[in-house]
């Protein structure tokens, strides 16, 4: 690899701990006003001290992240449809690779639809992106997005982990399921887990520990931080998960107490 994609890599997966807390804020592409993001600067810019990496649009990092941040950046750059549209997640290119260099982006987050009906789209998408990206030394991050008919269990999350390595991806993000081991042990790259929808805080924390006692290098959660009853206590305790190896009750105990200094 070169310099440079080494380089992003480090920025995103820190060499002290060899683990990452991504903090997903892109649901706006095809959600909207996400609750809890209808004013994502001021949601965002209390939990950007603890992020290792922010995975925003284009458009969120243009008009609400300060440029003078030096949080690595993992840009969004597929997209397509909408929450509206019955085939979600058909996506394609959204942003160029030149954008994505002048964005000065550490890495780029494309989605995949293994086992849809239009599984093929995706896909070329995906590798046209690596094509583009690894010229300039840019990671690409695939995300195993999941439709509504699809079975979550570990045979599938292992299937669509390993096409999107095999096709090229740096990183994989997918969600964790039961057996999870299976699908990071037949991953030839480091996987995150998604945080996908909001649940209790304590399921949330157990979630992340189990993936990385099974082998994922790290998170990238969104609305199980920004929809918490307390976001920046929450991505505090997912850090003492991820990069100090903090037990769930280690780390609700923390959120709780940070959650109590504030009332």
């Amino acid at each position: 690899m070169s310099w440079g994609m080494n380089n992003r890599l480090a920025r995103i997966i820190k060499p002290k701990t060899g683990k990452t807390v991504m903090l997903a804020v892109d649901h706006g592409y095809f959600m909207g006003p996400t609750t809890g993001l209808e004013r994502l600067n001021e949601m965002v810019d209390p939990l950007l001290p603890h992020a290792d990496v922010l995975m925003p649009t284009r458009g969120a990092l243009r008009q609400y992240i300060p440029p003078k941040t030096d949080v690595p950046i993992v840009l969004r750059v597929s997209g397509g449809t909408s929450i509206l549209n019955e085939n979600l997640l058909h996506e394609g290119i959204t942003v160029s690779m030149e954008e994505a260099i002048r964005l000065n982006v550490a890495g780029v987050a494309f989605s995949i639809m293994v086992g849809a009906k239009f599984e093929r789209d995706t896909l070329l998408g995906f590798t046209q992106v690596i094509d583009d990206a690894e010229r300039y030394g840019i990671p690409v991050i695939a995300v195993t997005a999941i439709g509504k008919d699809m079975v979550r269990d570990a045979r599938y999350m292992a299937l669509a982990s390993r096409i999107a390595a095999e096709l090229g991806a740096r990183i994989v993000k997918t969600y964790y399921v039961e057996g999870f081991e299976k699908v990071v042990e037949s991953c030839p790259v480091p996987i995150v887990i998604a945080g996908g929808k909001k649940i209790p805080e304590a399921d949330a924390l157990k979630m992340a520990h189990n993936a990385i006692q099974a082998g994922a290098v790290g998170v990238d959660m969104g609305r199980n931080i920004f929809q918490s009853e307390d976001p920046v206590a929450m991505i505090q305790a997912v850090k003492a998960v991820v990069h100090e190896d903090a037990t769930p009750k280690e780390a609700y105990e923390l959120f709780t107490n940070l959650k109590a200094k504030k009332e």
